[in-house]
C-alpha cells in the first residue's frame, strides 16, 4: 500500500527499467544519457558512452542510416535488422530515431539486438518441421524390415560375402539416427527445467567431447564463479554445449594453435518475449563457446539454424537446428557472431536464471 501511495515511479526510474537500449543525444549526435540495457547491449558504462559522438560508438554498415541519423532533427526513423559494429563486435540491431518535441535537435535512440527474434517467427520455424518429423515416423518402419532382411540374407551367406550386408545394415543405421534426429527438432513439447548449476552442465560436456575426440583442442576456461543457479533442462543444456563445443572442435582443428574458449557471465539487460508463456522472460546467464577457427561462410552466417543448412562437408545441417530447437524449448536465445578482426567465432546462449 505504503508503493501505491508513493506514487509512480519517476521517469528516470522507468527509463532504466526499460528492456532494450535508450539513449538521448543532443543536436550534434553527443550522447548525454544513457541506460542500463544500453550498457549492457554496447559492452559499455555510462562513463565511457556519455561525451561521445554516437557516429563514433555505433558504425553502421549502410551509409544511408548514417545519412538520415546527421540529417533528420524532427521526423521519425525507423529501420529493422541493421548491421552494426561496436568496437570490434559485430551484431544486428532494430534502430528507432524520435525527435523531442520539447527540444529541437534533440533526439531519443533506441536500439534492440535483432537476434533475439520474433518468437512467433520460431513457432512457425517449428511448426514447419512437424511435416519432416511425421514422415520422419513413417520412414523407420521400412527401415527396420530392411535391416531385419539383411541380418537373415547373412546367416545365409558365406564369411566373405557379408561385407554387403553389413553395408546395408550400417547405413540403415546410419540413416534411422538422422530419422531420429528430425523427430526430436518436430517435437512439440519441450523437456521440464529445473535449476541446476552451468558449470557443472559445463564440465560435463567438456568431459564429453574431450573424451571422443582424437586430438583434443584446448579448451580455456573463463567462468564467473558467483553466478546463481540456471533454470534450464540439464540433459538438453549438455546436448547444446556438446554440439557447440564439437563444431568448435572441428572448425579450428586446423589453426597453427587452436583453442576454445567458454564464457560464463551474468548479464541485466537481455529479456525474451516469449509468446507461448505470453510473457516477457529475463535472460541474465550467459554462456559463450569461441573457437579461433576460420569462421562459417558469409553467405551462410543468416540461415545456420535452419535446417539442412551445413558449412561442413558432409554435413547433414541438423546440429545447429536441434540446438536453436534446444535453446529455444527451455525460454532461452542462441546467437552467433563473428570477430573477423580478433579471428574468433562466438556462440552465445542466453538463459533464464532459477529463482
Amino acid at each position: 500500500m505504503s508503493d501505491i501511495l508513493a506514487g509512480p515511479p519517476e521517469p528516470r526510474e522507468q527509463i532504466a527499467g526499460l528492456t532494450f537500449a535508450l539513449l538521448l543525444v543532443d543536436p550534434d549526435l553527443v550522447i548525454r544519457e544513457v541506460n542500463p540495457a544500453a550498457e549492457n547491449l554496447l559492452g559499455r558504462s555510462s562513463r565511457r558512452l556519455i561525451g561521445k559522438k554516437l557516429l563514433d560508438i555505433l558504425v553502421f554498415a549502410e551509409q544511408r542510416i548514417v545519412e538520415r541519423l546527421v540529417a533528420q532533427e524532427e521526423s521519425q526513423l525507423v529501420a529493422r535488422g541493421l548491421a552494426l559494429q561496436v568496437d570490434d563486435r559485430a551484431m544486428t540491431i532494430n534502430l528507432t530515431v524520435s525527435a523531442v518535441s520539447s527540444r529541437p535537435g534533440w533526439r531519443v535512440v533506441t536500439l534492440s539486438d535483432a537476434g533475439q527474434g520474433d518468437r512467433l517467427g520460431d513457432e512457425d520455424r517449428a511448426s514447419g518441421l512437424r511435416g519432416p518429423a511425421i514422415l520422419a515416423h513413417e520412414i523407420k518402419n521400412p527401415l527396420s524390415a530392411i535391416r531385419g532382411a539383411a541380418q537373415l540374407v547373412s546367416r545365409k551367406l558365406e564369411e566373405k560375402d557379408r561385407a554387403l550386408t553389413g553395408l546395408i545394415a550400417d547405413e540403415v543405421d546410419r540413416i534411422a539416427q538422422l530419422i531420429d534426429r528430425m523427430q526430436r527438432l518436430g517435437r512439440e513439447q519441450p523437456e521440464p527445467v529445473s535449476p541446476f548449476n552451468l558449470h557443472a552442465a559445463i564440465h560435463r560436456a567438456c568431459d564429453t567431447v574431450v573424451a571422443a575426440s582424437s586430438s583434443p583442442v584446448p579448451i580455456r576456461e573463463e567462468f564467473d564463479p558467483s553466478l546463481p543457479p540456471v533454470l534450464a533442462n540439464e540433459g538438453a543444456l549438455v546436448q547444446v554445449l556438446i554440439n557447440l563445443l564439437s563444431n568448435a572442435r572441428d572448425a579450428c582443428e586446423g589453426q597453427d594453435q587452436p583453442e576454445i574458449v567458454v564464457r560464463t557471465r551474468f548479464v541485466s539487460g537481455l529479456v525474451m518475449n516469449v509468446i507461448r508463456l505470453g510473457r516477457p522472460v529475463k535472460l541474465p546467464i550467459e554462456v559463450q563457446v569461441s573457437d579461433n577457427g576460420p569462421g562459417i561462410d558469409p553467405a551462410l552466417r543468416d540461415h545456420i539454424f535452419e535446417p539442412f543448412v551445413s558449412s561442413k562437408k558432409n554435413g547433414q545441417g541438423l546440429g545447429l537446428a536441434l540446438v536453436h530447437k534446444l535453446v529455444r524449448d527451455m525460454d532461452g536465445r542462441i546467437s552467433h557472431e563473428r570477430d573477423e578482426d580478433g579471428g574468433w567465432t562466438h556462440f552465445r546462449v542466453h538463459l533464464p536464471m532459477a529463482k
